[in-house]
């Protein structure tokens, strides 16, 4: 897939003149590492929309279910690997750190491949799929076992037909520090995002001369917002999508194709220049 030149000299202008760069991605840019979304057709856990499961209420219900549904994600991120697009990104943020620019990496993704890909301070909006926290007394670690829990191993088929395994809340992801009952740490349907990173969302994106949106659908509030709010205040906005969404109308630039194509190309940056980049056919896998 080629960009329209024309686009892509003015877009490479704007990127040189830059000086205080932001990037937002979202699931768009791991379902290319074959991550899914849980969206749109066949966007089904079991029977379940993901809607159902990521909330308080899910939770309180029924940890268990839960729990296996985060299981099944945990195992699928942990045999997938960083796209062409995580890779790029890295590398710009090298750049920018090299070119005294500032540069923030904002991510509503869960999965931590930014890091894979070589990403560092980078602001996770919804949280981690490998942090837990403890529903008594909050305590928030890193947690990569797998299983993270004994009760799980080989739970969370996502086949409809699977039995739920139902299995007691004692025998759950347990905290180290004092026992209580895990969940993981991240922001459900009906949570607030941290103060902590509003505050550093609003520091990214004030005064922000060019902010880059891949892979989100700019359905999901307050990142929804994020795009009109830096076009008001006079920063540009790229877009990189397979598709128009509702915040395509503020952005300048529209870069059409899967983000691991699009990205690269439109940072000036060649597959050969990237440390691990799969080819095109492995990242839309």
């Amino acid at each position: 897939m080629v960009l329209n030149r024309a686009h892509l000299a003015e877009f490479s202008t704007i990127l040189a003149n830059a000086r205080k760069i932001a990037v937002l991605t979202g699931a768009g840019v791991s379902a290319e590492s074959g991550i899914p979304t849980f969206r749109g057709e066949g966007g089904l856990w079991r029977t379940w929309n993901a809607t159902e499961l990521a909330t308080p209420e899910a939770f309180r219900e029924s940890p268990s279910l839960v729990w296996e549904f985060y299981h099944y994600r945990r195992c699928v991120v942990a045999k997938s690997l960083p796209n062409a697009s995580h890779y790029a990104l890295a590398v710009l943020q090298q750049r920018c750190e090299q070119e005294g620019k500032e540069f923030t990496l904002l991510t509503q993704n869960i999965d931590g491949l930014h890091a894979q890909a070589g990403s560092t301070d980078f602001v996770e909006l919804h949280g981690s799929l490998w942090k837990t926290r403890c529903c008594h007394c909050n305590d928030v670690r890193v947690n990569r076992d797998m299983p993270i829990c004994a009760a799980l191993d080989g739970k969370g088929a996502p086949d409809p037909k699977t039995t739920d395994a139902g299995i007691k809340p004692m025998d759950l992801p347990r905290c180290k520090q004092c026992n209580g009952l895990l969940r993981p740490h991240v922001v459900w349907f009906g949570e607030a995002l941290e103060s902590r990173v509003l505050r550093q969302v609003d520091s990214a994106l004030q005064n922000c001369d060019l902010l880059l949106v891949a892979g989100t659908s700019a359905l999901v509030y307050p990142a929804a917002g994020y795009v009109p709010l830096v076009s008001a205040l006079g920063g540009v906005v790229a877009e990189f999508n397979i598709e128009d969404t509702p915040a395509s109308r503020s952005c300048r630039f529209k870069f059409r194709g899967p983000s691991a194509c699009t990205i690269p190309q439109a940072l000036g940056i060649s597959l050969g220049q990237l440390p691990q980049a799969p080819s095109s056919s492995d990242s839309s896998a």
